[in-house]
């Protein structure tokens, strides 16, 4: 298993996924979110905490803050191991151990506190402390865009690596558009918390058919083939009044009345895996400089749509 993949909720509706917090520590206000297809908030709240805790890890975006300051990285690593009475107290001792080899730290820091390392060795710290219950899942929220650009590299590869070898369910939650591609097998596209398409990440550049996606994704700077963005006007809206509708619509040069009236159900594209949710998808074989000048020329009707905003 690999790459990203947030399942949708029942209906198509929003799906929450505590990716700012704990796991499970969020009920969604509407929707479900499954695990092992059992829907979490049915569960009583130990048996919740005993199924998530134990089957899934969490990687935080910023490592200064996850950690204990006050504990050394060998209590860390175990801290997981002791709450969930996993092996024997020998068992316990090596796996630690083992997880520290895995991420590509020195013994020598078994006895350091977080202070003492470095913001990439913290985040091997958190990534090993993730590992620790070999879980079903791994969440992934901006792991790291609070490092230094010469160590978020590696950073990306020892994550790269660790889903390859322990074939790992990873769902990498990010802002960066290049690293969302080189990261994913599947990607999946959200405009004001509303899943609006999901793709395999090799057909996401140029063969999304969502008209954000490819606005989106037009946006990455390019050195073989630099192409202008897609330009977005109109007014942004409101997150906690969205609009009508298509939430994207008062910036969509293909919008029309059908966009404000409802949220189209998901429509399969012609290749697996891939669907999206739009009125007007844009054609598969249309450039991205084509959709440059169709959205130049749209530009002031996209202007005068009302937002039409819900109470």
């Amino acid at each position: 298993m690999g790459g990203l993949h947030v399942p949708g909720a029942q209906g198509g509706d929003d799906v929450a996924v505590a990716a700012d917090g704990q796991l499970g520590g969020q009920r969604p206000t509407s929707g479900t979110v499954r695990l092992r297809d059992r829907d979490l908030w049915s569960m009583r709240p130990a048996e919740r905490r005993a199924s998530v805790g134990g089957s899934t890890g969490m990687v935080f975006q910023d490592p200064s803050t996850a950690l204990n300051r006050r504990l050394p990285v060998r209590r860390i690593l175990r801290d997981p191991l002791d709450v969930h009475r996993r092996g024997t107290a020998r068992e316990r001792e090596d796996r630690w151990r083992e997880l520290m080899s895995l991420v590509g730290l020195p013994r020598a820091l078994a006895d350091a506190l977080p202070g003492q390392l470095s913001g990439g060795q913290r985040q091997r710290v958190a990534i090993a402390r993730a590992l620790a219950l070999d879980p079903d899942l791994v969440v992934a929220d901006e792991p790291t865009s609070a490092l230094d650009v010469s160590v978020r590299a590696q950073i990306l590869n020892l994550l790269l690596d660790l889903k390859e070898r322990l074939d790992l369910a990873l769902v990498f939650v990010s802002h960066d558009i290049q690293t969302v591609r080189r990261m994913s097998d599947r990607v999946i596209t959200m405009y004001l918390g509303r899943i609006v398409e999901e793709s395999p990440a090799a057909r996401v550049t140029d063969r999304a058919r969502h008209p954000y996606t490819r606005a989106l994704f037009s946006a990455t700077p390019g050195l073989l083939d630099p192409v202008d963005p897609i330009p977005l006007v109109g007014p942004v809206p409101s997150a906690t009044h969205p609009p009508t509708g298509c939430p994207f619509r008062t910036r969509c040069w293909k919008a029309d009345e059908d966009c404000a009236s409802a949220m189209p159900d998901f429509t399969a594209a012609s290749t697996p895996d891939h669907r999206f949710r739009c009125h007007h998808p844009v054609e598969e074989d249309r450039s991205t400089r084509d959709l440059v000048t169709q959205a130049v020329s749209a530009a002031p009707a996209v202007a005068d749509i009302p937002a039409q905003q819900q109470p």
